[in-house]
């Protein structure tokens, strides 16, 4: 599964590419810290077997935050973000939770293993993970996402928060013995980790051409 390593740096690489001028030190800082942001609900496994992958890793949270963030921009009265730190702020808290939090982090994660994606509406993790092809002889084949009439097809479902547990270095599991080896994963495989680098590292170039037109 991508680590907190790799969710990050993807979250760098939507940053440099979507926060225009407002890419600084401030912005990365509030990118990277969003980015990271859902793996917390792994340490709510402790007390409750299904919450890692489900509480903070689902599309229903994010985007109820950006809806307030929009609501307040765009139809309140006087907004809050827009009057303590300005469109400034508006595009990086959108970029951090959109680009970040749903894209780095919640919707990259179900194409590796899964998320419980409607929770707390449904509780139901579904597994993305895929591939899209072209064939000359049955044309487009995905297997993404099928289903079965209007329920997910049976190999995508990964069961509900009651039996499913998704085992990290952090929360082996319930049943995991004293002495299990506890891995953190810091590159699952090559694609993943140059995805990473190529986020901080874009991160990195941005910081130093803006330090470079600074100093002009």
């Amino acid at each position: 599964m991508p680590s907190t390593v790799v969710h990050v740096g993807f979250g760098l690489l939507i940053a440099a590419a979507l926060l225009g001028t407002h890419f600084d030190r401030r912005a990365v800082i509030v990118v990277m810290a969003v980015t990271a942001f859902p793996d917390l609900d792994t340490f709510m496994g402790f007390f409750w077997t299904g919450a890692h992958r489900t509480v903070l890793h689902n599309i229903v949270l994010p985007l109820a935050v950006f809806a307030v963030l929009y609501w307040d921009v765009r139809y309140r009265e006087e907004s809050y973000v827009l009057s303590r730190w300005g469109e400034y702020g508006y595009r990086v808290g959108w970029v951090s939770v959109l680009g970040g939090w749903l894209v780095a982090h919640v919707l990259l994660d179900a194409f590796h293993n899964g998320v419980n994606l409607f929770w707390p509406l449904h509780d139901q993790f579904i597994d993305l993970s895929g591939h899209l092809y072209l064939s000359n002889e049955r044309g487009i084949i995905q297997t993404f996402i099928e289903f079965d009439g209007f329920a997910v097809g049976e190999e995508h479902a990964r069961g509900t928060t009651e039996d499913m547990h998704y085992y990290t270095g952090v929360d082996p599991g319930p049943d995991a013995p004293e002495d299990v080896e506890r891995i953190f994963p810091v590159f699952d495989n090559g694609e993943l980790g140059l995805l990473a680098v190529m986020g901080y590292l874009a991160a990195v170039f941005r910081l130093w051409d803006e330090s470079d037109e600074d100093d002009e």
